[in-house]
């Protein structure tokens, strides 16, 4: 069962994301907060799998709620949600440890993805938009030196990672196996120091791996 933390300052919109979720197998929305202060108490008190994270809350916006939320030994998955898919706070988002972003508009199916990718450890539930976020935020430099930093594979795997691809795409397309892709991620994570793909994601973008 993913357990799910709404966290929004709209209550029509937590009751659309709870109606939503609730209809669906293995999901359950365990609790609501409607301030950023209310988000962080009520996860570290409830500890949900995942928390939808509004952007813009009273007492304390979902930037730095995410930020104190990751910071947590155990933190939970933090996919954060906007009304706006170019909006300067959710680049922040994703650099203070999200693992993902939604779009209020996206719909029910995306919703839902977005919880189950993010428990699943997917965390570019929407990679057209990620990619447009990136581009616009990341501003990536001419290709810095990334020689010895990681070995040609695992560059392969970072650029498809910055481009939205999920673990069984990048098998596919490196022709490799699903564990294979698992274990690069790994070791890539363990040599940027990144805590998510999103990371990686950015790092590839501000490093010009992708364009």
């Amino acid at each position: 069962m993913i357990r799910v933390l709404l966290a929004d300052d709209q209550e029509m919109v937590r009751t659309g994301f709870r109606l939503i979720l609730s209809a669906e197998d293995g999901i359950e929305v365990v609790g609501e907060a409607g301030t950023g202060v209310d988000a962080v108490a009520r996860s570290r008190d409830l500890r949900p799998d995942v928390v939808l994270m509004d952007i813009r809350m009273p007492e304390l916006d979902g930037l730095e709620a995410t930020r104190l939320l990751t910071a947590d030994a155990e933190p939970p998955r933090i996919v954060v949600v906007t009304t706006f898919d170019l909006d300067e706070y959710v680049y922040g988002a994703l650099r203070a440890g999200a693992c993902g972003f939604l779009l209020k508009d996206a719909g029910p199916r995306l919703l839902v993805e977005a919880v189950r990718a993010a428990a699943a450890g997917e965390a570019l539930v929407s990679p057209a938009v990620t990619v447009r976020l990136l581009e616009h935020f990341a501003e990536p430099t001419r290709p810095a030196s990334v020689d010895g930093v990681l070995s040609p594979r695992e560059l392969d795997v970072v650029r498809s990672v910055a481009r939205g691809r999920t673990n069984a795409e990048i098998a596919a397309e490196l022709f490799v196996s699903l564990s294979t892709v698992k274990t690069h991620l790994t070791n890539v994570q363990h040599k940027l120091d990144a805590r998510n793909r999103t990371e990686i994601a950015v790092w590839a973008w501000e490093h010009g791996q992708v364009r």
